[in-house]
């Protein structure tokens, strides 16, 4: 049983991006009692990026050199490297951390692509796999590829069953809700326009619907991901339901750029699939207005609120 096991744990990010200071005004902003929030940071970090109105416990992560706003250091690397270590130990409600270099962590010798690959290593067990699921209110988009580059972009049709199947039991046992709809972005433009630009539908995507719906889950053919997230930007606007509870996207910017677009900070990251769910600002350290104390801390609070 973990002391902390009720409590939201907070990594404050790179220690020369907007990580702290952002923590800092989300948690002055929420007034949130102590006993519902860890620090995983250094007090010193605290201090220089500014000051909380509460007592939050500290959870120390050395750290001997210099703060310097903006820019992108071995030290800074292994300090991220090291909270998020450190989180993974505690066992917490849930886990928000600030954001990371990816630079940084792999000039640190830390040679994962982000943070989720990070928690995945340290917290996954059996078969369990990290998701990347960007969420603004009702709008959520799930990625099926990560950080990689496009022309590494592999899917197949196992992986895009098993990973859906998975979405589907974490709506239903996590978010409470009952069979939900989901759309299928295509991978190639038009959705591949019956194989003209390009057979991925055809050949990957189609037959994975086919299982799909065969297991009772409610989702769509491959669709234009052009055309299909219009009316998810027009709900968000409106502020009406929107009409699929998850859009599933084949690669990073093809689902982050619609919703990044409609709801800016407003977006979080939450990974999924390991037993705690952690979310994070949907933006990065934002090295270039680092320690200047103009960060706006709307994406922090959106992913505290995402956990409360």
């Amino acid at each position: 049983m973990s002391k902390y096991q009720d409590k939201i744990a907070i990594t404050t990010g790179d220690v020369n991006g907007i990580g702290a200071e952002i923590t800092i005004k989300a948690l002055n902003k929420l007034d949130l009692p102590e006993d519902k929030i860890v620090l995983i940071s250094s007090k010193n970090i605290l201090d220089y990026y500014g000051k909380l109105k509460r007592n939050y416990e500290v959870i120390e992560i050395p750290y001997f050199e210099n703060i310097e706003p903006g820019k992108i250091t071995s030290a800074g690397g292994e300090f991220s490297f090291l909270s998020l270590k450190k989180v993974c130990e505690l066992n917490p409600k849930a886990i928000v951390t600030a954001p990371v270099s990816k630079e940084a962590l792999h000039i640190a010798g830390h040679n994962f692509n982000g943070q989720t690959e990070v928690l995945q290593h340290f917290l996954a067990h059996g078969n369990q796999k990290a998701e990347m699921l960007f969420l603004a209110k009702d709008f959520r988009v799930l990625l099926l590829t990560r950080h990689c580059s496009l022309k590494n972009i592999m899917i197949s049709t196992e992986m895009v069953v098993e990973k859906i199947k998975n979405l589907k039991s974490f709506f239903e046992t996590r978010l409470g809700i009952k069979n939900p709809k989901f759309a299928l972005c295509g991978l190639n433009p038009h959705a591949g326009e019956h194989g003209v630009l390009g057979d991925e539908e055809i050949k990957i995507l189609r037959p994975a619907v086919d299982i799909l719906k065969s297991a009772g889950i409610d989702i769509t053919n491959p669709l234009p991901s052009d055309t299909l997230f219009i009316k998810a930007g027009q709900a968000f606007f409106n502020h009406t339901k929107q009409p699929y509870d998850c859009y599933i996207a084949m690669y990073h910017d093809q689902g982050l750029i619609p919703i990044k677009t409609v709801a800016g900070a407003e977006t979080v990251n939450m990974t999924i699939g390991l037993d705690i769910i952690r979310t994070s600002p949907g933006h990065g350290t934002a090295f270039d207005i680092a320690g200047r104390n103009i960060a706006d801390e709307t994406g922090m609070i959106a992913a505290i609120n995402a956990v409360l």
